[in-house]
């Protein structure tokens, strides 16, 4: 938007919004379109948001101009919660769904945060704390901003959120090691990789490691551990609620099978899920 431009209807921000979720191809868009309309253009708006953000840091560019980018996303989150009008038109699509359903100043800049830590040379071998940090930020902290919108919001929504974001960034850590190490980051907890002799801080040499099969089993334990609380917690929330949250479990938890069947063995190319299986999960909760 160039200076002396006017600022975006609210039907335009809507289409703004919509446009960046389809682009983006994810997954997350099957439980999304569960939701009624409101609630989802909401959904959409927070999606985008979050979208936006990982884009600076993963787009080239220079490392101090992806800090601006993010600086920038961090005085508009500021100005919303203080009344003053958001610079960035994604950031004013996100006025009515902070307002209306109550969404958390913490959380939205938890995300910019998490994305701050792949800036420049991004995680290598993180500890065990600095990975926990990482995964509540980048996955957590928008599920804590979801189950708000989802609707019938109650405390135990929140264990949904947390339990849910570690299950899925650690499956989505494990799915991708060869991408990441390639990229020049390996996600892998520095003391689950020194317990099993890998000593190294090259990318590269981890991903050619014998003992990596190893390390990944042990990560995916505590994946599986989450996957369980996840389910415990969902159990004792409205179950119309949470139909996207679950279908986002369950599409995940099949990356996670295969992984398993393999023996997490790493891979060239990251474990895909067939778009039948995400249209099968996405009727079976839409019709429960």
């Amino acid at each position: 938007m160039t200076a002396g431009s006017a600022a975006p209807s609210q039907a335009e921000l809507d289409a703004m919004v919509i446009s960046r979720v389809r682009r983006s191809g994810s997954s997350f868009y099957w439980g999304m379109r569960l939701m009624a309309p409101e609630r989802r253009q909401a959904m959409y708006a927070v999606y985008a948001f979050c979208r936006e953000v990982d884009d600076i840091v993963d787009e080239p560019g220079l490392a101090a101009d992806k800090r601006r980018g993010l600086a920038e996303w961090r005085d508009d989150i500021a100005a919303i919660f203080e009344g003053r009008q958001p610079k960035l038109p994604l950031a004013r699509a996100l006025v009515g769904p902070t307002r209306d359903y109550g969404l958390e100043r913490e959380d939205l800049l938890a995300v910019i945060d998490g994305c701050e830590m792949d800036a420049g040379d991004g995680l290598i071998r993180p500890t065990k704390a600095t990975l926990d940090l990482y995964c509540d930020r980048v996955a957590c902290a928008v599920g804590r901003l979801s189950v708000r919108i989802f609707g019938e919001f109650t405390p135990r929504c929140l264990d949904v959120a947390n339990h849910q974001g570690r299950a899925l960034q650690l499956t989505n850590i494990l799915r991708d090691v060869g991408v990441d190490a390639r990229m020049g980051r390996v996600y892998l907890p520095d003391e689950l990789l020194s317990a099993h002799g890998i000593d190294s801080r090259q990318p590269l040499d981890v991903l050619g490691h014998p003992a990596l099969a190893a390390v990944c089993r042990e990560l995916a334990e505590e994946a599986r551990y989450h996957y369980a609380k996840t389910r415990a917690a969902m159990a004792d929330c409205s179950r119309r609620a949470m139909r996207p949250a679950a279908i986002m479990l369950e599409m995940y938890h099949a990356i996670f099978l295969r992984g398993e069947k393999d023996g997490w063995q790493p891979r060239g190319e990251p474990i895909r899920i067939p778009r039948a299986v995400k249209i099968w999960c996405a009727l079976r909760h839409g019709l429960l």
